[in-house]
């Protein structure tokens, strides 16, 4: 390589990297890795995480039921090949379906979602298809005729008339157990064992109404504006994305306040230092919270150190106190903008 090509080159990657939102130039995808090892996986996580915080619920399934309808716009309106981050349980595969980014980190405050997450984790990887995990996921035997072209409600419709079954929870619990610790060789304590199975045990115990409303089938089953399921057990190819990226280690949960003092900011070093950018950060309803503790300045300052590109994107929900199907709306908007109102 000649002197002038190798300035080049360092130049390109010095732009592809960028500083915070002044970055204009998004990298595809940087030089991120196509998958983590184990050992990269955990540590990734476990270095970027905060201690342990507290939220009034375990949220372990979304409330969200009008979250599809952003997507066309968020697809069209951003960058392909950025990262995804966001926060919360399962709405948080039907964006990454949608955007099929090359990383994914998942925040929370509780590590109770890094459990759940972690518990995910395990049964997509051990799925063949949408309805294995499905079946998983509930401890429902599967029933029959429910082949790769089957809809989310003929699929949901067909598991409401099957009983989950406790000798399948309880195989299906120590497959959990065992992919994470035996196969992939985490760390988990016995209060993280414990927590693992709170939470599978809910959706086995509750099945679809894991939480009072919406149920998971309707969750499953939500459409965006003009009537299409978006959602990640829509299709199968969504489903099998999903699968990969998680098999790759490469959906990495990380316990983390948004205005805490470290997880946003370690994971935008990690993302700086692999050239990458973000293409979209779902929020939830977080900066609800907080804008009632006067802390929405600390997470802005947080936010404004990742690596961005021109249509970086929040997703936001924020309460239309119109109903429970309208009850909370989504929206999008400008990471940079925001970002430079920060600095």
């Amino acid at each position: 390589m000649t002197r002038r090509s190798a300035w080049i080159a360092l130049l390109a990657l010095t732009l592809s990297i960028g500083v915070g939102a002044g970055s204009q130039r998004p990298a595809p995808r940087g030089n991120l890795p196509l998958r983590l090892t184990d050992r990269e996986f955990w540590t990734l996580s476990r270095e970027s995480s905060e201690a342990d915080g507290y939220f009034r619920s375990d949220t372990l399934t979304s409330n969200e039921l009008l979250y599809q309808q952003v997507i066309p716009e968020l697809i069209e309106r951003s960058t392909p090949g950025g990262v995804y981050l966001g926060v919360g349980p399962e709405q948080n595969f039907t964006y990454i379906a949608a955007l099929h980014p090359p990383m994914a980190i998942i925040f929370d405050v509780r590590r109770g979602n890094l459990l759940v997450q972690l518990m995910y984790k395990a049964i997509f990887e051990m799925a063949r298809d949408r309805a294995e995990f499905v079946s998983m996921l509930f401890s429902r035997p599967r029933p029959d005729g429910l082949g790769p072209g089957a809809t989310a409600a003929a699929m949901f419709a067909a598991f409401a008339s099957v009983q989950g079954d406790e000798a399948v929870y309880g195989r299906n619990l120590a497959a959990i157990q065992s992919r994470l610790t035996k196969v992939h060789g985490m760390t988990l304590s016995a209060r993280d064992r414990e927590g693992i199975e709170y939470a599978y045990h809910a959706f086995f115990s509750r099945g679809y109404r894991v939480r009072p409303s919406p149920t998971y089938a309707e969750l499953m089953t939500a459409t965006d504006r003009n009537g299409r399921p978006l959602g990640y057990l829509s299709t199968e190819a969504n489903f099998l994305f999903l699968k990969d990226l998680q098999s790759k280690n490469l959906v990495v949960p990380v316990i983390g306040d948004f205005a805490g003092p470290k997880a946003i900011r370690a994971i935008a070093a990690y993302l700086k230092a692999h050239g990458a950018t973000v293409r979209a950060f779902y929020l939830s309803n977080v900066e609800q919270y907080l804008n009632q503790d006067t802390r929405w300045e600390t997470f802005c300052r947080n936010f404004s150190q990742l690596p961005l590109g021109p249509t970086s994107t929040f997703i936001r929900s924020s309460s239309a106190r119109s109903g429970f199907g309208g009850g909370f709306v989504n929206s999008l908007g400008s990471m940079v903008a925001e970002a430079r109102q920060c600095r």
